[in-house]
């Protein structure tokens, strides 16, 4: 949603805008060509590699730093760049195409790796550790707290049977295991998505980080700055709602999108992906 996000953030020459996931850096680039001149990018990104990708992508640009960093830390990152104040800010969650298509991340099922999902490789818990040290019970909390998964006491139940046997190494195994307790079934999404994503969830902390990285860039915002959320699962999209609802409530943001912005059709035609990607947009009062 790369026009909807930069309509809404209304940039302009001079601003000093966070992007608080650089990714592969594309909505740094578009970003950057409206800031130009007189503007500032702070890029963070806590995969190193998207830093790579992106000082690559930005390379015609100046006036911009890449930190290799969790948004959680935004505020760190911020003073030491000696930033006082953002006009704009903004969020793209989830998890990469590049991350998904690496296969030794071990983000998807579709490829067999072993069991990481870290999106900084310096982490020390990894998805090997939630599947295989867990007690069962934990595990089937994780699962059905993060992954939604109705299923999550059968699949923690299997996993458990089966670690018992021997430790659970690769993304392959444990699809099997999950298929083998709720079955597959052949379609758009495959039944061991929810448990993948919670997994996934549980070793980044990624929603305690969303609500951390939030709260502190609303608070870096200027008057009139705009924060921008895209967020691809119903848990991160609560999480936005009710974060910036609270602030509406308390005279600190106006919301600008009553209802969540998603794709067009066309988008989707182009990038499946995009298919459960949900833009809340707030500006400072």
């Amino acid at each position: 949603m790369l026009n909807e996000v930069i309509s809404y953030l209304k940039l302009e020459p001079g601003h000093i805008v966070l992007d608080a996931t650089a990714g592969g850096g594309g909505h740094a680039v578009e970003i950057l060509k409206r800031i130009t001149p007189g503007g500032r990018l702070i890029g963070l990104d806590a995969d190193p590699n998207a830093v790579r990708i992106s000082e690559e992508t930005l390379k015609d640009f100046k006036n911009y730093k890449l930190i290799n960093d969790n948004f959680r830390n935004l505020d760190r990152a911020l003073s030491k760049e000696n930033i006082k104040t953002l006009n704009a800010a903004l969020f793209d969650l989830g998890i990469s195409s590049y991350q998904l298509d690496d296969k030794t991340r071990g983000f998807t099922f579709k490829e067999d790796a072993a069991l990481d999902m870290r999106m900084d490789p310096n982490s020390s818990v990894t998805a090997y550790d939630i599947v295989n040290k867990l007690k069962e019970k934990e595990l089937a909390d994780i699962i059905g707290k993060f992954g939604e998964e109705r299923f999550c006491r059968r699949v923690a139940r299997q996993i458990a049977a089966r670690r018992s046997e021997k430790p659970i190494n690769t993304t392959g195994e444990l699809a099997e295991i999950i298929h083998r307790a709720i079955g597959y079934k052949k379609g758009r999404i495959d039944t061991a998505t929810r448990t993948f994503q919670a997994i996934r969830i549980a070793v980044n902390d990624e929603l305690g980080a969303l609500e951390d990285g939030l709260k502190k860039a609303v608070s870096w915002l200027d008057i009139g700055g705009r924060i921008a959320v895209i967020s691809f699962h119903s848990l991160e999209d609560r999480i936005v709602k009710n974060l910036f609802r609270a602030y509406s409530d308390l005279g600190v943001l106006k919301i600008l999108t009553k209802k969540p912005v998603t794709p067009q059709a066309e988008e989707l035609s182009v990038n499946y992906r995009s298919r459960s990607a949900k833009l809340r947009v707030a500006e400072r009062i």
